[in-house]
């Protein structure tokens, strides 16, 4: 077989193998990003790195300080689009057989904004890749804040957009304990002897992603009902209020992050592709 035969057998051959790679891109970025944020909060709450924890965009900055950050960080930047495109490709297509009534388009469109979510960490990990950071995300999002605050209605826009991510950190924890995701593991290709493992993987990471997810919403209530963009808060704000609870609660927390991360790569190596 010649190079271009075997480059050819590598490259996927079909729209849709093309998107599963994708995918599988995306849940192995999603998963490092994950793991890395809980790795980060582990170690501040047992009294490492002056107990600074990290969000998303900087827990991909550590990426940089590694041999080869850059070609870390490209790949980052390359899964994080991948998993914006199957996200988009949920939504869309339907792969999930959401159907077209209200609550099927309410879920459809929340499959398209989860996926859009991480454009900017996306676009910031190419920027590190080419050694041009523009770190102000946390401003951006005061900024808009006081934009929307501004408007007629602004509390109320803030506060409902509070609501919505409390509603959506509740969902993961439900998804947790619903049957609805151990179905999903028991479907996927996952070693049976292995498939309870990664399911209580699963469930302490959905566990604690729901709860960082809750407490981010609570501070854009609290920023709509005190009409006020500073009291706007991200992860890494979230994860400085869990550690004022004692870094044992800091350190669970973070211990689930670690999992939810864990659990991505899993489905990397194993995912459930509907439609493609």
């Amino acid at each position: 077989m010649s190079a271009t035969d075997t480059l050819r057998a590598t490259l996927p051959t079909t729209p849709s193998s093309g998107i599963r790679m994708l995918a599988r891109f995306g849940f192995a970025a999603k998963g490092i990003v994950y793991g890395l944020m809980g790795l980060l909060a582990l170690l501040a709450a047992t009294g490492q790195q002056n107990g600074q924890t990290a969000d998303k965009q900087k827990a991909v900055h550590t990426l940089q300080e590694l041999p080869g950050g850059p070609v870390l960080l490209g790949l980052i930047a390359f899964g994080l689009l991948g998993y914006i495109v199957w996200r988009l490709v949920q939504a869309f297509r339907d792969t999930e057989d959401k159907g077209h009534g209200a609550k099927g388009i309410a879920r459809r469109v929340g499959y398209a904004g989860s996926g859009l979510l991480y454009a900017s960490l996306a676009w910031y990990a190419a920027q590190l890749a080419m050694h041009n950071p523009t770190d102000n995300n946390g401003n951006a999002r005061q900024t808009l804040t006081g934009k929307v605050l501004g408007w007629p209605g602004g509390e109320w826009i803030i506060m409902l957009v509070g609501l919505i991510t409390i509603g959506v950190g509740v969902y993961q924890i439900y998804r947790a304990y619903s049957g609805t995701f151990h179905k999903h593991v028991k479907s996927s290709d996952i070693p049976t002897g292995q498939q309870n493992k990664v399911y209580r993987l699963g469930q302490v990471g959905y566990t604690a992603r729901g709860i960082v997810l809750g407490i981010t919403g609570y501070f854009f209530v609290q920023a709509g009902l005190q009409s006020r963009a500073t009291a706007i808060g991200d992860t890494e704000q979230a994860f400085d209020l869990l550690a004022s609870m004692g870094p044992v609660v800091l350190g669970i927390v973070a211990l689930g992050l670690i999992a939810y991360g864990l659990y991505m790569l899993v489905q990397a190596k194993y995912p459930v592709l509907k439609k493609v």
